[in-house]
C-alpha cells in the first residue's frame, strides 16, 4: 500500500500507535540473575504478558503483536522446549475466559506445521472462544521467524505465477504484503524489545520497515505498565517520516489542519 504525505500526517497525529510488537526478552537472564532455572524466567515472563495485555487494551491499542517462540527455539534443550510449550499453552487457556471478558480477539501466526497436535488444537480452540471479540487483537507469534514467513510468501507466489495466475512483472510490494502471515493485520507502528539487545531477532523483517524501535535493558519479567507507558509516550514524540524529509511532514500537518 502506497503512503501519501496525508497519511503520515494523520499517523504522527496520533497520541498512541495503532499496533504494538514485542520482542519479549530476558526471561532467563533474569532467572540466571535470581539463582532460579530458566523456567522460573517463564513462569514470570507470563504474568507479564497478561499485565501488558491489560494495560494495552486499556490504553486503545488496536494490536498487540508478542514474540512468544520462534522457529530457531525449536533448537534449544528438549526439556526446555517442553516447558515452554506447556506454559505457552496452559496460560492461553487459563487466560481465554478473562480474554473473552475484556473483549480481546486471540490469533496466532507462525509455522504451525511444526507444532505438537495436542498444544495446536488448544490453542486453536481459545482462538475459536475469543473469535466474536472486537476489541485489542492478541496476536501471539508461535514457531514463527520471517524469513520462514518470507520464504513462504515467495513460495505461494511462485506457484500462482508458474501457473499463470499471476505475471512476475505484476508483482508489488503490495502482493507480497497479501502472501505474509499477517496479511489481516496492520503493520506494526512500534516495536519494543526488552532485554537490553539492540537487534531484530528474525521477527516481522518485512512489516517493520518503517516501525519506530524501542529498547530498554529492563528483562521482561520486570516489564511493567509503566514502562509500557514510557515506550509510547516514546512514540509519540517522534516524527514519523517514511522517507520524506522533516519539513515535507510538517508543512502536510499544517495543510491538512488547515482544510479541517
Amino acid at each position: 500500500m502506497t503512503t501519501t504525505t496525508s497519511d503520515i500526517s494523520s499517523q504522527n497525529s496520533d497520541r498512541r500507535p495503532a499496533h504494538v510488537a514485542i520482542i519479549m526478552d530476558g526471561n532467563g537472564r533474569w532467572a540466571r540473575s535470581r539463582g532460579l532455572e530458566r523456567s522460573a524466567g517463564h513462569a514470570e515472563g507470563v504474568k507479564t504478558v497478561r499485565r501488558i495485555t491489560e494495560e494495552a487494551s486499556r490504553q486503545g491499542i488496536g494490536y498487540l503483536t508478542l514474540y512468544t517462540f520462534s522457529t530457531e527455539n525449536w533448537n534449544r534443550p528438549a526439556a526446555e522446549v517442553e516447558i515452554l510449550m506447556h506454559l505457552i499453552v496452559s496460560a492461553i487457556e487459563r487466560e481465554t475466559p478473562d480474554l473473552i471478558r475484556n473483549n480481546v480477539r486471540l490469533r496466532m501466526i507462525g509455522d504451525t506445521s511444526r507444532m505438537p497436535a495436542e498444544p495446536l488444537r488448544r490453542l486453536e480452540e481459545c482462538m475459536e472462544a475469543t473469535s466474536g471479540c472486537t476489541g485489542l487483537t492478541l496476536i501471539l507469534a508461535i514457531s514463527y521467524s520471517s524469513r520462514w514467513e518470507i520464504t513462504q510468501a515467495v513460495k505461494d507466489i511462485a506457484t500462482r505465477a508458474a501457473s499463470g495466475e499471476i505475471k512476475p512483472e505484476d508483482i508489488t510490494p503490495e502482493t507480497v504484503s497479501a502472501h505474509m502471515a499477517t496479511r489481516e493485520f496492520p503493520d506494526p507502528d512500534l516495536l519494543i524489545r526488552t532485554g537490553g539487545d539492540m537487534r531484530v531477532s528474525n521477527f516481522l523483517l518485512w512489516q517493520i520497515a518503517y516501525s519506530e524501535i524501542y529498547v530498554t535493558d529492563t528483562f521482561w519479567p520486570d516489564f511493567t505498565e509503566a514502562d509500557f507507558t514510557k515506550a509510547l509516550d516514546s512514540y509519540s514524540g517522534r516524527q514519523r517520516r517514511f522517507g520524506l524529509t522533516g519539513e515535507q511532514v510538517e508543512a502536510s500537518a499544517a495543510e491538512n489542519k488547515q482544510n479541517f
